[in-house]
């Protein structure tokens, strides 16, 4: 290591010339406070320590308290008590995965061949597929030929394990270091050679052994790993049969019977692939993909390389055991199911799957080599790591059979106020009014996992809109909706609870605290007044009809009257009470205003100083997620300011544009030493942008990523926000604040008002019919 230790970064040097200084200091300490013979010491020059001190096992932490920070402490390897170390035949215990060699004509169409296995395989949480195809053109040949100037930086990875409290949590640094393809291969081939003695592959059993020792008790520092690396490996070259095929990871996302397909905006490592570069030991740490969603791993080249999976249905079990056994209670953010899953999205945990055996958590093991497939199925937790040099590539996808786990992720992330990634709501509407006007009826051209599939498409929905239509229905008896206005926005986020909103929000009268359904408005403490605007789907008439025919089919109706709750979180409105309270559903709702909402014959134009962004702008929280630690406190606070604070800026996009958005390459100069890393920006189509040019030094700490990092297997997580940066300058009047209330109607003007479109007033009055 030392060979390579000259080119780590600044931060990463100093690390671990720290943790030396430490070492010594504490072996001074204990000499001193040591009771031992004097003369033995003078005869030995003071080796008759050393026994004594390695059989009990010392423990050198690294502490806030101490010369320097606690992620300087990342590289130290200690004992760990609550790990057993001497014994690794658990290994012998971990039962492989289900395997899979489709023929050419079931490897034609991805999705319907994993629609096909789902019920078999998704009980292991993880599953293996041999290709029938071989890739002509090999993917260092992809790399160094068809992709010019292809470089990448690697993250230095410790290899030990972590107390997991308030002092002691593993860090991943940047590294510092750019590589080519083929430096990478030369500098992982050589750390190989010069461990075992060998250029060649060693017995997986031996090598997954050797990987638990060098964790627990090895002398190898740290490793480095390319995890998120811009691009794919999948030639394009029109001869190549795998890159041709449907499983050339560029396609998967936006095949058929992919949900992902209806995204508008392109999500890096979710809906594109990216590529995982690693070598000897690198590692991707226990997680859960990002809403629950599926995963499709391949290896394109080099050494095998190890998985562990857990299946969804042991989800809540598995972070029971990483919640008692594993975490310590004070680095627990929240009490409950919630708190071990939200330190786990973090990413850096890392543990023996031993302790998931002893406590009957189901753990299934694939020893991926290349030329096959590795799938990871909703909700399914995972980790492993590399027998040497190798290259994969990995991107999610979502079939129908998704949408109960992502309502579970959702309500998840509304318990603990996290942004979210993916617009649940809007994909679940339009998937349903495709099914609505499918004019192919339900027979036995459908398999029954399709059919199943269907069939949870329709519930979610049939949720989703009962909600919406009671809660329409509070909000107008309570009378204290001041107009309504057509939302023809896409997918915004509740500055409250974080929920995205896609059919319905209120929204104050600045513009600037967009909430959803699920508060009670009687409780908004809203800044600027007391005008509260409903924003509501024109054709919510169509989408509400839609329901009550899935409603009445077989099947569906048993289907909602459970799991309600993950649709309705935190609303205390109950279907029952509403009821009794003369409720009907599916009833028209007629809105009688008190107060007439003055607005321009234009567009309303909004001072976007709002809590809550777009969905297609939360890059904030994907990067967090998605970087290399998430146990730095001070980022994530900083991440929460942005998120939630009212006085910053945000971001709001429009759904009715067709302009292209013009973003900063610039990488963000906040960043710490240690997360500094190239970010790749969305890719946002059919989308515009309105941004508030005031207070340009905070416009200055929020640019636009270059590109938002993911840590797909082991997707790190670095705390850095952005935001996008305008070609265009946009005026700003903002109305008198000094006049009354009955003036406050009065909005803020723009100068270029075709950035929006489409707002129209609704007249509407009476009182809900009988």
């Amino acid at each position: 290591m030392a060979e390579r230790r000259s080119c780590l970064s600044k931060e990463a040097k100093d690390g671990l010339e720290y943790l030396k200084r430490k070492r010594l200091q504490k072996m001074r300490s204990d000499s001193v406070n040591e009771t031992v013979d004097f003369s033995a010491m003078a005869r030995s020059g003071g080796d008759a320590l050393r026994p004594s001190l390695a059989s009990r096992g010392i423990r050198l932490r690294v502490t806030s308290s101490g010369a320097g920070p606690t992620t300087k402490g990342a590289f130290l390897k200690e004992k760990v008590d609550k790990f057993e170390t001497d014994d690794l035949k658990w290994t012998e215990r971990v039962s492989e995965c289900p395997v899979y060699r489709p023929t050419k004509d079931e490897f034609e169409d991805p999705l319907t061949y994993l629609q096909k296995i789902f019920p078999e395989a998704s009980k292991y949480g993880i599953c293996k597929i041999v290709s029938p195809l071989t890739a002509t053109v090999p993917a260092g040949a992809v790399l160094m030929k068809e992709k010019s100037n292809f470089k990448f930086t690697t993250r230095v990875q410790p290899l030990r394990l972590a107390e997991w409290d308030s002092d002691d949590k593993v860090t991943f640094f940047m590294s510092g270091r750019n590589y080519t393809f083929r430096d990478y291969e030369k500098m992982a081939n050589k750390v190989f050679a010069r461990r075992y003695c060998s250029g060649g592959s060693l017995p997986d059993s031996f090598l997954e052994k050797e990987f638990w020792k060098e964790i627990l008790c090895g002398k190898t520092e740290s490793v480095e790993y390319a995890c998120d690396v811009d691009g794919s490996a999948f030639s394009s070259a029109p001869g190549d049969p795998l890159g041709s095929s449907n499983w050339n990871l560029n396609k998967v996302s936006r095949l058929p019977k992919s949900i992902l397909r209806l995204l508008e905006t392109s999500i890096p490592g979710v809906t594109e692939p990216m590529l995982y570069i690693g070598m000897l030991f690198s590692m991707f740490a226990w997680h859960v993909e990002d809403h629950y969603l599926y995963s499709i791993n391949y290896q394109h080249c080099g050494a095998s390389k190890t998985w562990y999976g857990v299946p969804g249905s042991a989800a809540l079990k598995f972070e029971k055991v990483v919640r008692e056994c594993v975490y310590n209670d004070d680095i627990l953010s929240t009490c409950g199911e919630d708190g071990a899953f939200d330190v786990l999205l973090g990413k850096t945990t890392i543990f023996p799957p031993k302790i998931l055996l002893d406590h009957d958590v189901p753990v299934y093991k694939a020893v991926q080599k290349p030329g096959e497939f590795v799938v990871t199925f909703p909700r399914a937790y995972h980790a492993g790591f590399s027998h040497g040099f190798n290259c994969g590539e990995a991107v999610n996808f979502a079939m129908s059979d998704w949408f109960p786990f992502g309502a579970i992720a959702s309500c998840r992330y509304a318990h603990l106020n996290r942004l979210p990634l993916l617009p649940h709501e809007e994909l679940i509407c339009k998937e349903a009014m495709l099914l609505n006007s499918s004019s192919k009826p339900e027979s036995l051209d459908f398999t029954p996992t399709e059919l199943s599939g269907q069939r949870n498409i329709k519930t979610a929905f049939v949720h989703l809109i009962r909600f919406l239509h009671l809660a329409r229905w509070s909000l107008m008896k309570s009378g204290l909706c001041t107009g309504l206005v057509s939302n023809t926005y896409g997918t915004i986020v509740c500055s409250m609870c974080k929920r995205d909103c896609y059919l319905a929000f209120i929204n104050c009268h600045c513009y600037s605290h967009p909430v959803c359904l699920r508060h009670d408005v009687k409780k908004l403490d809203l800044p600027c007044g007391t005008t509260r605007t409903l924003f509501l789907r024109d054709n919510i008439e169509a989408l509400e009809a839609a329901a009550e025919k899935f409603e009445k089919e077989d099947g569906i109706s048993d289907m909602i009257t459970t799991d309600e709750e993950l649709y309705t979180y935190p609303s205390s409105i109950t279907l029952a009470a509403a009821k009794e309270d003369g409720y009907s559903l599916y009833s028209t709702i007629y809105f009688d205003f008190n107060t007439k909402l003055e607005m321009t014959s234009g567009n309303p134009v909004m001072s976007y100083e709002a809590s809550a962004p777009c969905i297609s702008s939360v890059t904030d929280d994907y990067v967090n997620r998605r970087a290399p630690n998430c146990s730095s406190s001070s980022d994530s606070k900083i991440l929460e300011e942005v998120a939630s604070s009212s006085n910053k800026k945000t971001r709001f996009f429009t759904a009715v544009k067709d302009e292209p958005i013009v973003t900063d390459n610039e990488s963000d100069g906040s960043d710490s030493e240690s997360f500094r890393v190239k970010r790749r920006s969305f890719k946002l189509e059919n989308r515009t942008v309105v941004l508030e040019t005031r207070d340009s030094e905070h416009h200055q700490d929020l640019k636009r990523l270059k590109r938002p990092q993911n840590y797909h297997e082991g997707r790190c997580s670095a705390s850095i926000n952005s935001i996008i940066k305008q070609e265009e300058e946009v005026a700003l009047v903002i109305s008198n604040r000094k006049e009354t209330d009955e003036q406050q109607s009065d909005v803020m003007m723009m100068k270029d008002e075709s950035h929006f479109g489409g707002f129209k007033r609704l007249k509407v009055k009476g009182l809900i019919k009988p």
